[in-house]
């Protein structure tokens, strides 16, 4: 990574004359984009300012698309809008005022008439050179599940900072101190793994919590009008759907070097970063001080928009155990130098889709290939190879469902084949400190997703989410037996006795996971929230002599943080 960081500053100093202004990321939270992104699907049209297929999105590039619908603060030019989508605009155009053309709303009433002169800045300066944005981060919750003696809490607590430097450099760090306690199944995943999912590391907390710190952090910038960076310490997704079969939010941030290039419809985005292999376990399964080994990614994504409603993206990826120049070529075919190097690394490639086919509706997929034997899949005898390795998503978005203003729905199903994601050689899986850069469950499932959102015309402050999902899974019945499920494990070395041909999504010890989520969240004012969500979750298996059935009822303060969701 040190050799990539010269490269890139070495580069930076050459065009740096060149640069314009921009502003920083907005962390990925599927609520705030899930707003921004239903009025592009609404428009039945693909805005112009950026490509949504690999997230998160710039400040200045939201701000722009803002601009682009028209807006002005009159409610006569969104009079074919309701009064929910006039409460998100403003919120939309407060929380990025510093980017968006006309007046934005001040404060009426400012905290010693310093604080709070904006709605979403606890604290701001700006002039020519120097701009920045302050904010306390919390989030404090209450959970209650049956059967277990203690209560379920969280308690965040930290800072957010933003801005930028001559119009030129943009900036962006984050962080936070957390103990908390999680529902049985959360606990039960972070224990098999020896990882807190999205944080990684972890210490101890009063017997049965975790603590742990959160940062993130990064800086922008333009080497030409057209060409963007960012450096930064965080995590990113690809893809329109809940989860992503390329890459997602699931695992902790990872420090990455990333370039946007995006000319006429194309939009060429290429990511390389360093990740931690593996750790190093305690006795009693608890991270521990030591050097982990670290492991290098590479990945690139070309999206195209087709017409006005089209939008196509191809990627290719690398997983490798040691730094490369090799992958350091931003429009190179990583196969082709895979296979110049007698192939000893991780080569994934695929595509991903939407198409807005009418206004208020959109068609989203994935397709992620590790290995394809072309004998194996299309012959007689090759059913079901293990070496036929893929990944599948396919969704419906749906806007205002049957005209119900507000009412937005969504389905998804995935399937990922056993043995997926894993890899024969050390430290080359699809896994970012021992969790899956991808789905929760990392491969040999299906699944269903439904997610209902709603926001109340009399009531726009308040918004309810409904998650309904059931999974179907294959699980290793020991640890020194691979059904294909655990990233963790070497694909060569099954021990199933199934052998080449015959593997079927779900083999081994047969799960099927129900689960539930009502959400309801209130906003008291600018990214301040009361929230309130009641979960159920139910899990049948060939181990379990009766279902596993619990219920998760939470009560949640949080400021400038992403709400907790345990839909896995």
């Amino acid at each position: 990574m040190k050799k990539l960081l010269l490269f890139i500053s070495a580069f930076w100093i050459l065009f740096g004359n060149q640069t314009f202004g921009q502003g920083a990321y907005v962390p990925y939270n599927r609520d705030y984009y899930h707003i921004l992104e239903r009025y592009e699907i609404k428009n039945g049209v693909n805005n112009e300012s950026f490509q949504t297929g690999f997230k998160p999105f710039r400040r200045d590039h939201l701000a722009r698309f803002l601009d682009s619908l028209a807006y002005i603060p009159s409610k006569e030019a969104l009079v074919h809008y309701s009064q929910a989508d006039q409460f998100n605009f403003d919120y939309l155009r407060n929380d990025n005022w510093e980017f968006i053309s006309g007046e934005t709303e001040n404060s009426k009433n400012p905290i010693f008439k310093k604080l709070y002169r904006k709605p979403s800045d606890f604290l701001h300066y700006r002039d020519e050179v120097f701009d920045v944005h302050l904010n306390p981060v919390l989030y404090l919750s209450a959970g209650f599940e049956p059967g277990q003696e203690n209560m379920r809490f969280r308690n965040s607590r930290g800072v957010e900072l933003r801005g930028s430097i001559d119009r030129k450099v943009a900036f962006y760090t984050y962080f936070t101190t957390t103990q908390t306690i999680f529902p049985s199944w959360v606990k039960e995943y972070t224990e098999h793994n020896g990882a807190v999912p999205g944080e990684g590391f972890w210490k101890r907390y009063e017997g049965e919590g975790y603590g742990y710190f959160s940062a993130m952090g990064h800086i922008s910038f333009n080497f030409t009008k057209h060409i963007k960076a960012q450096l930064g310490h965080d995590r990113n997704f690809i893809g329109e759907g809940y989860r992503s079969m390329i890459l997602s939010d699931f695992s902790n941030p990872y420090a990455f070097v990333k370039i946007n290039t995006k000319i006429w419809r194309f939009q060429l985005t290429n990511l390389w970063a360093q990740q931690t292999a593996d750790i190093i376990l305690d006795g009693q399964g608890r991270p521990t001080d030591g050097r982990y080994p670290q492991k290098w990614f590479s990945l690139y994504r070309l999206g195209t928009n087709i017409g006005k409603n089209f939008n196509l993206g191809l990627f290719q990826s690398v997983m490798k155990n040691q730094f490369d120049w090799n992958y350091l070529n931003p429009i190179i075919f990583y196969r082709w130098v895979e296979h110049q190097l007698g192939t000893p690394d991780k080569v994934m490639m695929g595509t991903d889709f939407k198409w807005n086919f009418r206004p208020g509706m959109q068609l989203y997929g994935q397709f992620a290939l590790d290995e394809f034997v072309f004998g194996e899949f299309f012959g007689i005898d090759g059913k079901n190879s293990s070496r036929n390795k893929h990944a599948i998503q396919a969704g419906y978005k749906y806007i205002e469902v049957f005209g119900a203003r507000n009412l937005d729905l969504q389905l998804e199903y995935n399937q990922v084949r056993p043995y997926t994601f894993q890899e024969k050689f050390d430290f080359q899986s699809y896994t970012n400190y021992r969790t899956p850069l991808t789905h929760p469950l990392g491969a040999n499932f299906r699944e269903v997703i439904g997610i209902l959102r709603y926001q109340p015309e009399f009531l726009p402050r308040l918004f309810g989410t409904f998650t309904g999902l059931y999974q179907f899974y294959g699980d290793d019945p020991s640890p020194d037996v691979n059904y294909g499920k655990d990233l963790l494990k070497n694909r060569t070395n099954p021990n199933t006795g199934i052998g080449l041909f015959g593997n079927v999504i779900g083999q081994g010890i047969e799960n099927r996971v129900v689960m539930a989520n009502l959400n309801l969240s209130y906003m008291i004012k600018q990214n301040v929230f009361l929230d309130f969500s009641q979960s159920y979750r139910r899990r049948t298996a060939q181990d379990l002599s009766a279902p596993e059935s619990t219920t998760f009822t939470q009560f949640s303060l949080r400021m400038n943080m992403v709400r907790n969701d345990f839909n896995f």
